[in-house]
């Protein structure tokens, strides 16, 4: 009976060393899970230098709304600065002509001040051999309520010609 009860020792001895290397792998990998774990942590809360990740959570949810609020400030005010920009006369379009047959050199001119509406201006130079005459014209969606030459009409097409 000895030997049944030296052999059930060594089998159950056998079985709780087994186990108790089982045990001992797996704490090693807890440990390393663990130990990741805790640097990610420390990477993310370490920053803030807040103890808890609910408070970290907290600040960043608060800093997103202050940024969404700035946002929508600037996309107003790029909104706005849009609507200023296309009202501008800052298109320009210069067309050079001779006014008269007997004179050469295309020293006249007329040039289209317009925005992106063609609301502007059209000055219109005619230089002849004893004088110069400027003429200036409202323009209103590219109509004006003077009639426009055939030089104008170019200088309006110029301005508005896309880039």
């Amino acid at each position: 009976m000895n030997g049944i009860d030296e052999d059930a020792s060594l089998a159950a001895l056998g079985g709780a060393g087994m186990l108790i290397f089982i045990l001992l792998i797996w704490v090693i990998i807890l440990s390393v899970k663990l130990s990741k774990l805790a640097r990610a942590h420390r990477r993310m809360i370490g920053e803030t230098g807040v103890p808890k990740l609910e408070d970290v959570l907290m600040k960043v949810h608060d800093r997103m709304g202050d940024v969404q609020a700035k946002q929508a400030v600037q996309e107003a005010t790029m909104a706005n600065q849009e609507k200023r920009l296309a009202a501008l006369k800052g298109r320009v379009g210069v067309h050079r002509f001779n006014a008269f047959s007997d004179q050469g050199g295309e020293i006249s001119f007329a040039v289209a001040i317009v925005n992106e509406e063609q609301d502007g201006v059209v000055l219109t130079g005619i230089h002849s051999r004893e004088q110069t005459f400027l003429y200036a014209k409202p323009l209103a969606k590219g109509e004006s309520s003077y009639p426009l030459t055939p030089e104008e009409k170019a200088a309006i097409s110029q301005a508005t010609r896309k880039e």
